[in-house]
């Protein structure tokens, strides 16, 4: 195998780790105005994630660093078209970051609590879009610089895009919440998890279909199905109760969507509209030497960064209390 098919294939799974580890950070801040109705619920919900949420971001930090380090040309054009989106990710993460780290320096929490939910809710919708534009296509020069617009970003595809992984996180944030708490609060967050189920199982199946009538391959509509049956399946778990079943198969369903993403984009990396001007593994690819360091950095420090933050999910596994 190639190393720029390593590569774009040891993207992908960064990008998978990201979304299944940070996707129910993303739904917890969603969550949070609907599920705790006080203090000390908020303080619980919040506490769920404070031990992880720092190590889940690394993922997207090692992401971005290796699309810029494997594949110049995508990186360059996807932060320069897709600035402004990127920017407003950027700001609400460092928007949510701050509000964790210092709700419980404040004795007014209100507004940390608005900062956590927003700093939540637009990355939650903005990469949907994102990644919706990525693989639809987007209109590129022969220089490969994109020509279009924010509103050309802000398609109603790539709408439809952002809702689904909104919904999506947010069901994702219910069974992660219901499998981490007890009582009041985890009967709340499984009421929820039921709606937010029902609607990503619509939303994200209305755009999976677009996706695969788009652009969809005969592998693609098998992960495009095994994404369906997960949330289906999650969903019946978190009817019956079984936490753990409904945590499990959501994030085999959001590792079957991107796998299903980054399936009908391969081989390009950045599709244009004029597929004469369209990215791809081979011209977006930085040097061999460049590859193969990296290809030896990655087999040496992966399995301790995935060591040690499966440690952390260990340690911090029991289920909270709310506490007075």
């Amino acid at each position: 195998m190639e190393l720029t098919t390593v590569w774009f294939v040891l993207i992908a799974v960064l990008w998978t780790g990201y979304f299944v580890l940070e996707g129910f950070d993303f739904g917890v801040g969603v969550l949070l105005p609907f599920v705790a109705r006080d203090e000390a619920e908020r303080r619980t919900v919040i506490a769920s994630i404070g031990p992880v949420w720092d190590g889940n971001e690394v993922w997207l930090l090692v992401a971005g660093g290796a699309t810029f380090a494997a594949f110049p040309e995508w990186y360059a054009t996807l932060f320069s078209g897709f600035y402004l989106p990127l920017f407003l990710i950027l700001l609400a993460l460092i928007a949510r970051g701050v509000a964790l780290e210092y709700r419980s320096k404040s004795d007014h929490t209100r507004g940390w609590d608005r900062a956590f939910f927003w700093g939540s809710l637009v990355p939650a919708f903005l990469w949907g879009v994102a990644f919706a534009n990525i693989v639809h296509g987007v209109p590129l020069d022969a220089s490969h610089e994109y020509t279009g617009n924010l509103f050309t970003l802000l398609n109603p595809y790539a709408l439809l895009g952002g809702a689904a992984t909104l919904t999506l996180f947010t069901f994702h944030g219910a069974v992660f919440l219901a499998l981490r708490t007890q009582g009041e609060l985890r009967a709340t967050a499984t009421r929820l998890g039921r709606q937010a189920g029902l609607l990503t199982l619509l939303v994200g199946g209305v755009f999976l279909v677009l996706t695969q009538l788009d652009s969809g391959r005969p592998a693609t509509w098998v992960t495009a199905g095994v994404a369906a049956a997960g949330i289906l399946a999650a969903l019946v778990a978190t009817a019956r109760g079984r936490d753990g079943w409904a945590f499990t198969a959501n994030a085999v369903a959001i590792v079957a969507i991107t796998a299903t993403l980054f399936g009908n984009l391969w081989p390009d990396v950045m599709p244009a509209l004029d597929p004469a001007n369209s990215l791809n593994v081979t011209n977006a690819a930085s040097t061999p030497y460049t590859l193969t360091v990296m290809t030896w950095v990655a087999a040496i420090f992966t399995p301790v960064v995935l060591l040690y933050q499966g440690w952390t999910y260990w340690v911090f596994r029991k289920r909270l209390t709310v506490g007075p």
